[in-house]
């Protein structure tokens, strides 16, 4: 007799079949019957050298993928910015635990991509955590059908899709890979640290020396990736990320408006009522940290919180990776502290 736990398994595999039928759309044309697609291929055979027809038939086993169009389309009803909302999905024990024990496991290579590039270990590990929680979720969609999908049936942004399309195209001729067999997230990011194809071709790094980069399996060319791609942005070492602000009132909104780029003078933010315990001549950017029906929390972005922006273009984002990477190093020092090395290594002074 069929248990009870059992039916329960084959009913969860059962709708997931049809969840990823329904999501695939099995009668509807494959990118091979759509002009645009055609035309893509040719220009890539013209301009790179590709197969054209080799292309169409990876076309010819590729639809339309709607969950990815659902996915990537702004909500109907968008909510309201909301930081007491955001933070909990990255600022909590799982992931600060995970990150400790991925310091841990791979303190050699943090060194060294810290000591290479200057980024602190912790906000790599941070920035892989956010991301894929440290390698554990990276994305189940086909990135050839996802990024097929975004270029030719997403209007809005139907331009940096086809890019990267030919980007993830480059790639796969460039490390030998089935295009067809390379998984990701929904809008085609890629591996470990969520790299899009064409950053992956700028800015990864073979890490552990096996003459190739592998950013799906390998956690070493993830950590020194993450911190080349940083450093290539103009990440400043031994230079701070973001402080808080103390506010008489509510700031002026051209403050705010004036951008995540830093911009504005402390010493000037001070005589406007901004308050922060920072070198007065530092450029910052005023950051609101909103939450509806809660005061706003203000901090000073400097040039670091700006780099970490273009991973991701989101003052929440990058607030998220900040703490995050505050928590961990702070338990790691709660941990490792048992000599003066360590103390050094982990511990704020």
């Amino acid at each position: 007799m069929m248990t009870l736990k059992l039916k329960k398994t084959l009913a969860t595999v059962v709708l997931a079949t049809l969840a990823t039928l329904a999501d695939a759309a099995p009668n509807a044309p494959t990118f091979a019957d759509d002009p645009a697609a055609i035309e893509f291929a040719r220009d890539l055979e013209q301009r790179h050298g590709f197969n054209a027809d080799a292309i169409i038939s990876q076309f010819a086993q590729t639809r339309p993928n709607a969950k990815v169009l659902q996915l990537i389309k702004p909500p109907t009803s968008p909510l309201q910015r909301s930081w007491e909302r955001y933070r909990p999905r990255f600022l909590n024990d799982r992931r600060i635990d995970g990150g400790v024990r991925f310091w841990q496991e791979n303190s050699a290579q943090l060194a060294k991509a810290q000591a290479l590039y200057g980024v602190p270990a912790e906000i790599i590990v941070s920035i892989i955590g956010v991301e894929t929680e440290y390698g554990r979720n990276t994305g189940g969609f086909r990135v050839l059908e996802a990024l097929a999908t975004l270029a030719f049936n997403y209007p809005p942004r139907a331009e940096f899709f086809r890019t990267e399309l030919e980007q993830f195209l480059l790639l796969s001729r460039e490390n030998g890979l089935d295009p067809l067999a390379v998984k990701g997230s929904f809008a085609g990011a890629i591996g470990i640290p969520q790299f899009m194809p064409g950053s992956q071709r700028r800015y990864a790094v073979d890490f552990d020396g096996d003459q190739r980069v592998d950013l799906g399996n390998s956690v070493d060319d993830a950590i020194g990736s993450v911190g080349h791609f940083l450093e290539q942005h103009g990440w400043q070492a031994g230079q701070p990320i973001a402080v808080p602000a103390l506010t008489s009132g509510t700031p002026d909104a051209a403050l705010t408006q004036a951008g995540i780029r830093p911009s504005l003078k402390v010493g000037e933010l001070a005589e406007k009522g901004i308050r922060a315990e920072i070198d007065p001549e530092t450029t910052a950017a005023l950051i609101d940290l909103v939450s509806p029906g809660r005061e706003t929390e203000y901090w000073l972005g400097f040039d670091n919180f700006y780099v970490i922006t273009r991973y991701n273009r989101s003052s929440f984002y990058a607030m998220s990776v900040f703490q995050l990477a505050e928590e961990i190093r702070s338990r790691m020092c709660a941990q490792q502290a048992t000599t003066a090395t360590n103390r050094e290594k982990y511990c704020r002074a």
